[in-house]
This record gives C-alpha cells, structure tokens and sequence, in this order.
C-alpha cells in the first residue's frame, strides 16, 4: 500500500489498531464461550472485557524477542488483564486468531468494495441512460463495424459490474469463515460450541474442517474475484482510452482547470486516469497467482501463506478500492463528443451499411455469393478511393437490377440499427 493509491476507510482496515481490536474480540468471545461452558470462571470472562487493553508499541517489542505475533499480543493483554489472563487462548493455537481475523478484514474488505461497485454502477447507469440514443460506431478488431450506441456501450460495462457485484458478494460468503478449533483443528482441547458463538458474534460462519487453518481454496476464490472485478475495470478503461485518441475524439476524460498534460507540450490532454486504472488492475490481478499457490500447504498447515497473505491482502483491496472510486469519478466526469461519433460514423462513406445491403440482395433473390461478392467489390472502391457507398451501389447494375434506388437509399438508416435499443436497456435496466 502506499498512499498515492489508497483511501482512508480501506487502510483502515489494514491498521494494526483494527487488526488487534479483532484478536481481542476473537479471544473475549471465545472467553465467554467458554465461561458459559464452565471451563473458565465467569470472572475471568469478565476481566478479559473489562481490563483488556493493548499497545502497538509494546506489542512489537515483545514480538522483537519472542519472533511471535500472537504471543506478543497475549503477553501485552496479560499485562492489563492479570491473573485471569491465564484462562484466555484456552485450547486455542495462533491460526485460530489469525484466520478469522483475515476473515473479519476481508468481510470489512469487501463491503466497501460493494459499495465501490454500486456507485460505479450508478454512474453507468445515469451516463447509458443520457446517451441511449447517442449513435456511434461500433468496432471490432478495431476498425468501423456497424452502428450502435454510446449508451448501449455503456450499458454491457453496467451488466459486467452486475456480475462483478454478485461475484463479490458471493466471494463475501466463501471468505467469512471462522476457526475455533485448536491444534490440527480437532477440536481437541475446545468445545466446537466456542467456534460457534465467535462465529455469530463475528458475523461469520464456522469452517466444517479447518485442519488448524481455513483452506487456502477460500482466499484462492476471493482473490480471483478481485482480479476478474480489475480486469472489468481495465476493459472499460481501455475502451475510454481509444475513443480518446486524436483520431477518434469521441470521448475525453474531464480536463480540470489548471491540469497540465505533459511538461514539454502545453496542448496535451492525457488518459492519464484510464492509463492509471489499467496499471492498477494489473497489480490487483499480480495477488491471484500467489493466492491460488497457497492452496497447497503442507499436511494440517504451514505458514508458507502467511506472508504472502500480509502483502496481498492489503494490497489488492486497497487498490481496487481506489481504483473502482477513479473510475466512478472518470464515468461521471466523461465528456462525450456526439458530433465527433457522427463524423466518424460518416468516415467510411457509408460502409457501415454493407450488411444490410447484403441481406436485402439476399431477400431479393441473389445467391449470399453473389451477393456478397456485388457488396465487397463496391465496398473495396469506397477503402481504395474514398468513394461513397451509396453512389457506387447505385451504379452497379446488378445490384439495381435486383433493388431499385429508392429501396436501396432506404437501407442506409441509422434507425434500423438503433430499433432495439429499447429491448436491450430494458433487459439491463429491468432491476436498477
């Protein structure tokens, strides 16, 4: 994490005030529990509560000599708590606290992120709904397809983020586990019934086998989830990106007053924030290839994960936090050029209707071959000498011979593209 790309309620998370205020949430409720069960005094429960107390300082100092977190943190609250502090960790191990602490941040995690995606999706959906009928031209392999919509663009990124909100929300549920079940996770040396009162008080459920840690296959999915969230985020920057060009001028990120785009050529205006997000994506996809890796840990556990988990777990929600913020500021800012598609629509002379020409031909008696065949050689004069579709069409007597002029001139409507607009908003709008 660093500060360039990090906002204040997700590093919070990250803090080592909150990740110690979960250990001793774990350790206090567990302390209950186990009151409750008649292992330890009810007094003891109580004093945990009321006197525990911590330092950040003294917690790494003591961790400097015993080169153990958890420890360090255990002999801190001891020092507050007293005598019956000898009754906290009962038939607990370290990955007791340390899982579902994880499990604790990355819920916390992910809720912001949900609220990431809904303001995206909200800008999506107020900007598709502005250009509904904004035509422009559509691409593919990168060059002028057939007509669609600005708004019809935007609204395929709105459905993608819809999925990307289920996927976090169903990766919300496979992260919030809890384990409670000490050494090698038997269960041994504490009643599975301590578990489950942490796991309500958490909000978590408990792990059915957590062989002393929570199985990695739960990070692994919860990290691809994030990268493929990131990769949505780089395809909807990459497409701002395009249509910037100076070729294409067809969109432009807002340009604030007194904002420099280049210190050596003053008429610079950069996607610098587009480019910025595409970068970002790639560091949040970097965290999967290590959280699939550390599915495979050795027998009950090692703790081969464990750094990698202090890195990327930070580092991926932080990021893509920041990220999916940018990208709502970019989306709500977007300037749009609707006269810029228009030009650009006309670039090719009318090419853009070579489908529909084929598919009246074909209605009107011609082979697809032929057809074909009549469309591309004209289409090829428009690429070569910058002649107009229409006007070459209309020449063609085989072509004429099968649609008259003024039926032909019919087929060059931009409405025939734009027809079902309407069904489409209506299938991705249905429920927003």
């Amino acid at each position: 994490m660093i500060p360039r790309y990090s906002r204040p309620d997700m590093t919070r998370i990250w803090e080592p005030e909150n990740k110690f205020r979960i250990w001793f949430e774990i350790e206090a409720h567990a302390c209950d529990a186990q009151a409750d069960l008649g292992v330890i005094p009810k007094d003891a429960a109580k004093a945990v509560w009321e006197r525990g107390k911590w330092e950040i300082d003294r917690i790494d100092e003591i961790e400097r000599e015993t080169k153990h977190d958890v420890i360090a943190f255990l002999t801190n609250l001891a020092e507050h708590v007293g005598d019956e502090a000898r009754f906290v960790h009962q038939g607990m191990t370290s990955s007791d606290v340390l899982d579902t602490c994880l499990a604790v941040q990355l819920v916390q995690a992910t809720d912001i992120l949900l609220a990431d995606v809904d303001a995206l999706l909200a800008a999506l959906r107020r900007r598709a709904l502005e250009h509904k009928n904004t035509v422009c031209i559509g691409r593919s392999h990168g060059i002028h397809a057939e007509p669609t919509t600005f708004g019809v663009k935007l609204a395929g990124h709105y459905a993608e983020f819809a999925r990307s909100r289920d996927r976090l929300l169903a990766a919300r549920i496979e992260i919030g586990t809890c384990a409670i079940s000490g050494a090698v996770g038997t269960f041994a040396n504490i009643d599975p019934k301590v578990e489950a009162h942490v796991s309500k008080k958490l909000g978590l459920t408990p792990e059915p086998v957590s062989t002393q840690v929570i199985p990695r296959d739960r990070h692994a999915m919860y990290f691809a989830t994030l990268g493929v969230v990131a990769s949505s985020l780089e395809r909807l920057a990459v497409e701002i990106r395009h249509l910037q060009r100076t070729e294409v001028r067809e969109v432009e990120e807002f340009f604030s007053p007194g904002q420099k785009g280049s210190s050596a050529m003053p008429h610079k205006r950069n996607p610098v924030l587009t480019e910025n997000i595409s970068g970002l994506a790639r560091m949040v996809r970097a965290a999967v290839t290590p959280a699939m890796e550390n599915v495979a840990l050795w027998h009950e556990r090692d703790i081969s994960h464990s750094s990698v988990e202090r890195m990327i777990g930070p580092d991926a929600t932080v990021t893509l936090d920041f990220a999916l913020a940018r990208m709502t500021g970019v989306i709500d800012k977007l300037v749009v050029y609707p006269d810029m598609m228009q030009r650009n629509l006309d670039a090719l002379g009318g090419l853009v209707f070579s489908q529909r020409v084929l598919l009246a031909l074909t209605q009107a008696g011609m082979s697809r071959e032929d057809s074909y065949s009549a469309v591309q050689r004209n289409a090829m004069k428009v690429w070569r000498e910058g002649a107009d579709f229409l006007t070459e069409l209309t020449s063609d007597d085989e072509v004429t011979s099968h649609i008259p002029v003024a039926e032909l001139k019919a087929v060059f409507d931009l409405g025939y593209h734009t027809q079902r607009v309407d069904h489409i908003f209506e299938r991705v709008f249905r429920d927003a």
